[in-house]
């Protein structure tokens, strides 16, 4: 069983920053990938980020050249560094991670999530 626990949601103003951190733990050998999503009532959760373990980022469209994503492989963490943050940026931001097993295979995994609100 694999637990992420996320950390670094809050309240900024339009233009600001935050570091989201997700942290997972369990049993884990390695992780192969680790994204960022974020869902907002009435819409639908969507990718934000995703990180393979070799370092290969890809981003939505509207985060591009803001946010940036990066993988601690050894300390199986993932961080989001959002800059020029946006009101349309609000939403509750989730970790996610593929983490494969050695009878399973590899197995899918949210954490809670993370309040981030952008207002004035």
């Amino acid at each position: 069983q694999v637990t992420l626990v996320e950390s670094g949601g809050g309240v900024v103003q339009p233009g600001g920053s935050l570091r989201l951190s997700c942290v997972a733990s369990g049993s884990i050998l390695t992780i192969n990938s680790m994204a960022w999503y974020r869902q907002t009532p009435g819409w639908q959760r969507e990718l934000v980020a995703y990180i393979t373990n070799g370092g290969t980022a890809n981003y939505a469209t509207s985060v591009e050249g803001r946010f940036t994503i990066s993988m601690d492989k050894t300390k199986h963490t993932t961080d989001l560094q959002m800059n020029n943050l946006m009101p349309e940026d609000t939403a509750v931001y989730y970790c996610n991670a593929d983490v494969p097993a050695p009878l399973a295979g590899v197995k899918n995994y949210w954490g809670q999530g993370t309040q981030v609100t952008v207002s004035s």
